[in-house]
């Protein structure tokens, strides 16, 4: 099995999957670039039923695993400067800027499904609301 292929974590993440059943999806729209549904989830996996939020506040986790993209995406944009060409302070400060606010809403909700991995195993059988 692939890490890329159904079942795996990395699948359920980077195709913003239910992470239980892998068939339906988290998010109302798939388009992160919709700003009027940016932040719209369904409350429960249309497949299997899972609900999303395990509790209440649950997402406010999700903080953390986005300080953990940030700085990766951060740091590979600098390396890659550095291997082109010698930017100068105000290239970098500028060229970030323009990549966290383009990868912003990706990565909002790359470490939300990150997160709701990090607490529910892929168990395709299972049907119902709870995560256990």
């Amino acid at each position: 099995m692939s890490i890329f292929s159904k079942g795996s974590k990395i699948y359920s993440i980077f195709k913003f999957r239910c992470p239980r059943c892998q068939e339906g999806d988290v998010f109302e729209d798939s388009n992160p670039y919709n700003f009027a549904k940016l932040f719209k989830m369904h409350d429960n996996c249309p497949h299997c039923e899972l609900r999303y939020e395990l509790e209440p506040s649950f997402f406010y986790g999700a903080m953390y695993v986005s300080y953990g993209y940030s700085v990766a995406i951060f740091v590979a944009t600098y390396v890659l400067m550095n291997l082109f060409f010698e930017p100068t302070i105000k290239q970098i400060i500028l060229v970030l800027l323009g990549v966290v606010i383009v990868l912003s809403p990706v990565v909002l909700r790359l470490s939300r499904v990150t997160w709701l991995n990090l607490f529910v195993k892929y168990d395709p059988e299972k049907k119902g609301p709870r995560h256990k």
